[in-house]
């Protein structure tokens, strides 16, 4: 009973632990926030108290504060910042790829500080689709072109075809060539800011020299024999109208 007890009461200073992050400052995470190179990014501050001095800052250096009423920005940020005094929002324009780092506020009125981890992305180019022929099968491939190395591991990829196969989320995917092929496949890449999608044609992918899938109809026997018989009439009666004119003419 005793070890319930301290239990219950463990949980009870942890909730309340909890509740005054909560109403103090809401979270005390790391929150991820993704922005575009050159546009701008907003950090949002979910606070419900008013703020009377802030200061926000990048790892140990200082990015923007309020104190005193006063406002200032810091090094590259100077003209680059704009800090809402109520909310405590920062709001960062013309992003650079160097902006990208931790950044987190802290105030004289929460308990804790805010921490976010910007990304900076550079807009997202169209997937690139290719296909080869591998042992009997068509693979067909979704990358993004490699000039684009923002973050690579943020993409994700997905498939849209009538067929089982579009069903992974992968950057390629196998026809059998003996099966029926899908007209048109689309790949989506996507970031958590940006989606872009291509399309191909599986067909296209089988040279016009090699394999083919084209199906031929069979002509019925019992129309062969009739087109025989026609055309054997036919040819008989030209030879009987051509027959020369033997009458002697005095």
């Amino acid at each position: 009973m005793v070890a319930g007890s301290y239990a219950g009461r463990a949980l009870g200073v942890l909730g309340v632990v909890c509740l005054l992050r909560c109403f103090g400052f809401i979270s005390c995470f790391s929150q991820q926030t993704y922005g575009v190179l050159h546009k701008n990014v907003t950090f949002h501050v979910p606070s419900n108290i008013p703020l009377t001095e802030i200061l926000w800052k990048k790892q140990k250096d200082k990015v923007a504060e309020r104190e005193n009423s006063e406002f200032r920005a810091f090094s590259s940020f100077k003209n680059r910042v704009y800090l809402d005094t109520v909310s405590g929002n920062l709001t960062i324009y013309n992003l650079t790829l160097s902006d990208e780092d931790e950044y987190e506020m802290e105030s004289p009125n929460i308990t804790d500080t805010m921490k976010f981890f910007l990304y900076v992305l550079e807009p997202l180019p169209s997937p690139t689709l290719t296909c080869a022929l591998t042992n009997g099968s068509i693979e067909v491939q979704c990358m993004i072109p490699e000039h684009y190395n923002t973050h690579p591991e943020l993409n994700t990829y997905s498939w849209d075809c009538p067929l089982e196969q579009c069903k992974h989320n992968s950057t390629r995917i196998f026809f059998k060539m003996e099966n029926d092929l899908p007209q048109k496949v689309q790949c989506t890449a996507s970031n958590p800011l940006f989606t872009r999608t291509s399309s191909i044609i599986p067909e296209t992918c089988i040279p016009s020299s090699g394999y083919s899938r084209r199906r031929y109809g069979l002509i019925p026997l019992p129309l062969v024999i009739v087109t025989c018989v026609v055309l054997y009439v036919l040819y008989g009666t030209w030879k009987c109208d051509r027959k020369p004119d033997r009458s002697n003419s005095n």
